[in-house]
């Protein structure tokens, strides 16, 4: 298990263990962390899993491409640093990955 830090909306930290190969939202959601909405369920299509990536973790998630970078345009106070939870996914690589969540998802 991996294991992560969300940063609520509320700035209250959530450490949680996250299974391999399973995406940042489906963690937040099956956690209880407060800010993750996933209207959408995880298919790429609502944006309301917005969450951005804390240095130095940005570089090794990478960059949103593709379907993720266009819906990104929707996602309410987008950064640079600004990823869908349903399209990253779990890696041993990522234990302590730290997450902020926005103060609204839209």
């Amino acid at each position: 298990m991996t294991k992560i830090t969300f940063i609520q909306p509320d700035g209250a930290e959530k450490q949680v263990e996250a299974a391999d190969g399973h995406s940042l939202m489906d963690a937040a959601v099956r956690n209880g962390v407060k800010g993750m909405e996933a209207e959408c369920g995880g298919a790429c299509s609502c944006a309301t899993c917005h969450c951005y990536i804390e240095e130095p973790w940005f570089e090794q998630v990478g960059p949103a491409e593709g379907d993720e970078e266009g819906m990104l345009e929707f996602a309410f106070e987008a950064k640079q640093n600004s990823m869908l939870g349903c399209q990253v996914k779990v890696n041993p690589s990522l234990d302590g990955l730290v997450v902020r969540l926005p103060t609204s998802q839209g």
